[in-house]
């Protein structure tokens, strides 16, 4: 199992996608996994039930995944390394990479976005670099691998992703990276 974890924009389901292509894995998005239980947006629940609640249905998804043992891509939201029981599910049952994006670059792509609860309010940008601040030292405990993502193309940062995974002798579907 890999998982991508980052900032919210970072990259992690875009990437993802192309990723567990590229390897012939199943692709499954924490999010939409919850989002599928609920019913509902996680904007939605987040207003009407609050983050705890969501932190706590989020550490079951997360436990659940990790646990199943099945050969796939996961992609997490950007506050799952919040709780320590998801750092330690991830970094112990998974291949974690950390995309590393910079905030102001994340405020760019997703200045017209209003479907991430966290980043709503006047000033997006301001806010990224809150929650930088707060949990990039969470990414690199957790993660195996810090990926930087600065002015690359999704294809550089999937081949990028390919060749670490590669030269750190994890075993890859079929035995390789495969080729984009």
């Amino acid at each position: 199992m890999y998982t991508l974890i980052g900032l919210p924009g970072s990259g992690k389901t875009t990437i993802g996608k192309q990723l567990a292509q590229l390897w012939g894995l199943a692709f499954v998005d924490s999010d939409q996994v919850i989002e599928q239980r609920l019913g509902c947006s996680i904007a939605a629940y987040f207003a009407s039930h609050g983050e705890a609640a969501f932190r706590d249905l989020e550490q079951q998804v997360i436990d659940e995944i990790t646990a199943s043992g099945q050969a796939l891509l996961l992609s997490t939201g950007g506050g799952v390394v919040l709780r320590e029981a998801n750092r330690r599910h991830l970094h112990s049952r998974s291949t974690v990479f950390y995309l590393q994006a910079a905030p102001e670059d994340i405020a760019r792509r997703l200045r017209n976005d209003t479907t991430r609860p966290l980043l709503q309010g006047q000033d997006p940008g301001l806010r990224l670099r809150e929650l930088h601040h707060q949990r990039h030292a969470l990414y690199q405990a957790t993660a195996h691998y810090t990926i930087k993502t600065a002015r690359l193309s999704v294809t550089q940062v999937v081949r990028k992703l390919a060749m670490q995974a590669e030269l750190g002798e994890y075993s890859l579907p079929d035995g390789n990276a495969g080729s984009l």
